[in-house]
């Protein structure tokens, strides 16, 4: 050792000093390297074992060979092995800088600790609030911008006006609009969530703000499995069409993009159904109060998996929550995507922009500059393949039509995932990626899909498809219903059709076997397409509302309680109208029968006017001496055998609902109406 000691002190003190500071840049490197390597859990764990392992045999051969040729004096040796050495030090260095960007913005997808929630007081534009006035706020305590940031808003602001207490938003602003309530708490996203009705559509011009609170509060933890991506998997898409780009984890939102997907790995098959948005269910978050699925979003992201896992009976394991207007940032970072545009249904649409033309309100929904695009097989950049995820109006079933649309925007942006070639293409879309969803997944969660997408990858390079998307089609039928006053369009759904669809999903994830196809017709004349799941099949049970039982009979009230196992009460007012039949009833024409339990009938009675009366229970005035036996009341026209019986007033189609307006009302971008976008 002091032999070797006093040869290093006889060496050249340059060629020393470099070879000393190229051992410590190696070592640093390496280091770093190490680190940065063993985040990437899952991917190619021999390679990664095999690269620490080599560039560890490197840096001994280095540190040997190198100081031998110091010692010996071999110079042109000595700075052939350190050029090697610092060659192998940037790359190291390199390689472990880009593991580190990727993995934190991975983390920025994945780390949405908290979320900025936001409530609002608002009223309509003409309304001033007074002491006197009263003021609404939602009931479920759990509610973080309807009940819990609006009683620190009204402590902050020492609101002392009444508050009255409501279900759901959709009864709350009724009572708004109807002056029952002079203001109300709402989401600050109050405008996108709920101008999608046709009776709020201008909400945001007739309301005002009159507070506004913003807290910062921990994200709710949804819960999520261990689960690793090579296993078969289901992930929940929710669109969030925002006015702006970037997105809050937990915020509440409009929820009108409901698209459930199932995964399996090994045979990379993927199932995918888009959920109309207004298929009337329980709200599994307001006590299974039943409403359009899409009011499941005013709650937030665990509100909607949940109402989704209770209708579907399938697990989610992941969601993925994307801000629609960061669709163009991922579409342009893939170079564009290419899609099989739609042709629009109604003439009128097609007269004002002309044959094989889709267009569509621009990013901002300035409708006075519409982008268009031909129809067919296109390639569409960002800016159109948002405005083709948007479009519903040129077609006659509106809301379903745009769910077709946004399957194939998703399909696209999945095939073109992987024509990515560069890192700084691959950087891109991971920054559009990073501020415009968020999911449950973990970090390592993700890195594990790394194995499932080589096998993609091997397929494309086949020529084969990477991957089978089978679609999914519930087939539903139309349910006006009232809520709060309010009638909305809500849509029932066929439980055959339902049923098909979950089977899919269950063979898909691996829970149940396929049934084996023991006969198959094909004509040879005709291409073949792969089957939608579920549509076309009807049947079950059929959702109803209550009918109108004004003018009907006792007995038909009676058998028709029977049958809904509703209890039926009974009481009568003096009327000028026929004696024994029904003039009134309790619960409005139209409410969904689920959401009810018992009903007031008011039958008709003639009273004595010579004799005292007393107030009823309803506060009109009955005779005491009227016979008040309803089984004595005459069958007249008006029961379940007349034809214009409640029954069939009350029948609904078993399609989807069509637009029923004139065809000069279409609301298209640029049109008469200059209303494109609800």
């Amino acid at each position: 050792m002091k032999v070797l000691l006093k040869k290093i002190k006889r060496t050249n003190k340059i060629a020393l000093i470099i070879y000393i500071l190229s051992i410590c840049l190696f070592i640093a490197s390496y280091m770093y390297f190490f680190a940065s390597i063993f985040k990437l859990e899952g991917i190619e764990t021999f390679i990664r074992i095999s690269l620490l392992v080599l560039f560890g045999i490197w840096f001994i051969i280095y540190f040997l060979f190198g100081l031998s040729t110091l010692v010996t004096r071999k110079i042109k040796k000595f700075l052939s092995l350190t050029i090697l050495n610092l060659f192998l030090f940037i790359i190291l260095f390199v390689a472990s800088v880009i593991i580190h960007r990727i993995y934190g913005k991975l983390e920025l997808l994945t780390n949405k600790e908290y979320t900025l929630y936001t409530t609002n007081l608002i009223a309509l534009k003409e309304t001033e609030l007074n002491p006197n006035s009263k003021i609404g706020m939602i009931s479920n305590n759990e509610d973080v911008e309807g009940y819990i940031l609006a009683n620190t808003l009204k402590n902050k602001e020492n609101l002392s006006q009444e508050v009255e207490y409501f279900d759901d938003y959709y009864t709350m602003l009724n009572a708004l609009y109807s002056k029952e309530i002079a203001a109300a708490f709402v989401s600050s996203n109050y405008v996108i969530l709920f101008s999608s009705e046709e009776v709020y559509e201008d909400i945001g011009e007739e309301t005002k703000v009159l507070y506004e609170y913003s807290e910062q509060m921990k994200s709710k933890t949804i819960s999520n499995t261990n689960k690793k991506l090579t296993e078969p998997f289901t992930v929940l898409l929710m669109g969030v069409d925002s006015e702006k780009n970037g997105l809050n984890a937990n915020a509440a939102f409009n929820g009108d993009t409901l698209m459930l997907i199932t995964f399996n790995p090994q045979t990379l098959n993927a199932t995918m159904l888009s959920i109309p948005r207004d298929t009337y269910v329980p709200i599994a978050c307001n006590n299974n109060r039943y409403h359009k699925i899409n009011s499941s979003a005013a709650y937030g992201t665990e509100c909607v998996i949940n109402t989704i896992k209770n209708l579907i009976d399938v697990e989610i394991d992941y969601y993925a929550k994307i801000n629609f207007r960061g669709v163009m940032d991922l579409v342009d970072a893939v170079g564009g995507i290419d899609v099989d545009v739609e042709q629009p249904d109604y003439q009128v649409y097609v007269k004002r922009y002309g044959e094989g033309k889709l267009c569509e309100s621009n990013h901002v929904r300035d409708i006075t500059h519409p982008v268009c695009m031909d129809t067919g097989m296109q390639h569409l950049n960002g800016e159109q393949a948002l405005a083709y995820a948007r479009n519903r109006h040129g077609f006659l079933q509106s809301d379903l039509a745009r769910n077709r649309h946004q399957q194939q925007i998703v399909e696209a942006l999945a095939k073109k995932l992987l024509s990515i070639n560069s890192f700084g293409e691959f950087e891109k879309l991971l920054d559009a990626i990073g501020k415009n969803i968020a999911t449950n997944l973990s970090t390592t969660q993700i890195l594990s899909f790394y194995q499932t997408l080589k096998s993609m990858l091997m397929q494309s390079l086949k020529g084969n498809d990477f991957i089978n998307i089978q679609k999914a089609y519930l087939e539903v039928y139309s349910l006006p219903v009232m809520v709060g006053g309010l009638r909305l369009s809500a849509l029932g759904y066929h439980e055959n059709s339902l049923k098909k669809i979950q089977e899919a999903m269950n063979v898909n994830l691996g829970l149940k076997e396929e049934e084996m196809i023991k006969t198959f017709s094909y004509d040879y004349n005709e291409e073949y397409a792969s089957p939608i799941i579920g549509k076309g099949i009807t049947g079950g049970n059929k959702e109803t509302t209550v009918p109108n039982l004004i003018g009907s009979t006792v007995k038909y009230a009676e058998d028709w309680a029977n049958n809904n196992g509703i209890a039926l009460e009974k009481s009568f007012r003096c009327s000028d109208g026929i004696p024994g039949i029904i003039g009134d009833q309790s619960v409005s024409i139209g409410t969904y029968i689920k959401s009810i339990s018992s009903i007031t009938i008011y039958i008709n009675q003639v009273c004595d006017t010579s004799k005292p009366k007393e107030p009823d229970n309803s506060g009109n005035t009955t005779d005491n001496n009227t016979n008040n036996d309803s089984n004595s009341i005459e069958s007249i026209p008006g029961g379940p055998n007349d034809t214009n019986s409640p029954s069939d007033k009350n029948d609904e189609q078993d399609n989807p609902p069509k637009n029923d307006k004139d065809e000069s009302d279409i609301n298209i971008p640029g049109g008469p109406t200059n209303d494109l976008e609800n």
